[in-house]
């Protein structure tokens, strides 16, 4: 059961005992492609290096809204400094994490938004999709896609929201990316939400090592645990988990351009 993951953070400090291990057990389950996100100026550097180190990773650079304060102006210079760079590197897939988070304290939403429209305007200069982190902002993340009307589209990454709101991003042609929260029991509006989902709109994560599905309570998250989220999920959804399995391989695939 080949399988993608398209969301993780396998640079992040717990993973620096035993990433090497984890790769490998990945492989082992067949997760045969895991994706891991930058989320500022200064992991870049380390997220490339492990897409060029293993065979499995591929990258995504971008500057992530939790991590504003962070951010200064001459890191989208610094951005697109990069993408020029790697622009006909293979194992660069998409910008981002980035988007729009109103669930952190005092968000400075004026802010949030102008970094989120400048690099908008980086996916469509260097045409690559957008990895979206969306939290409690749907209406104004979907106004602005509306604005933009990408060249490529993307991902709305751990979307928990409304099937309203799924559909306004289908519409938009963007994928769902749906992982371990989605597996706890009491993620009712989530199971209503899955199981009107059309297949070729879902793409799997882990968003390692965040959001741990229910069958791992308890532990790191991991993408070597895709093939249990994939399973759970696929209960839910009312299909195989070999269906769900492939229409996200599929999914994936056809959005980051990979054969």
């Amino acid at each position: 059961m080949p399988l993608i993951d398209t969301h993780t953070h396998l640079d992040f400090d717990p993973f620096d005992h035993d990433r090497q291990a984890v790769l490998d057990r990945c492989q082992a389950a067949g997760v045969e492609r895991i994706l891991v996100l930058g989320v500022h100026e200064a992991n870049w550097a380390r997220v490339w290096q492990l897409a060029e180190d293993a065979p499995a990773v591929y990258a995504a650079l971008g500057l992530h809204p939790v991590f504003l304060q962070d951010h200064r102006p001459e890191h989208l210079d610094r951005l697109r400094d990069w993408l020029e760079r790697l622009r006909s590197a293979d194992k660069l897939c998409a910008i981002g994490e980035i988007g729009l988070d109103y669930y952190i304290e005092d968000p400075d939403k004026p802010r949030q938004q102008a970094l989120l429209e400048a690099q908008l305007g980086l996916a469509n200069e260097f045409e690559l999709p957008v990895l979206l982190h969306v939290r409690r902002a749907h209406a104004d993340m979907i106004a602005t896609l509306k604005r933009y009307k990408l060249k490529r589209t993307g991902i709305a990454h751990a979307f928990s929201g409304s099937w309203e709101e799924a559909r306004e991003y289908i519409k938009l042609g963007f994928k769902l990316g749906l992982g371990g929260a989605g597996t706890w029991p009491q993620a009712h509006r989530m199971h209503r939400v899955l199981q009107q989902l059309p297949l070729d709109s879902i793409v799997l994560e882990t968003d390692a090592p965040d959001i741990t599905p229910h069958s791992h309570a308890g532990e790191r998250n991991s993408p070597e645990f895709l093939p249990d989220i994939c399973r759970e999920l696929a209960e839910l959804r009312g299909v195989s988990a070999e269906e769900l399995a492939e229409a996200s391989y599929r999914n994936s695939c056809d959005l980051f351009g990979w054969a």
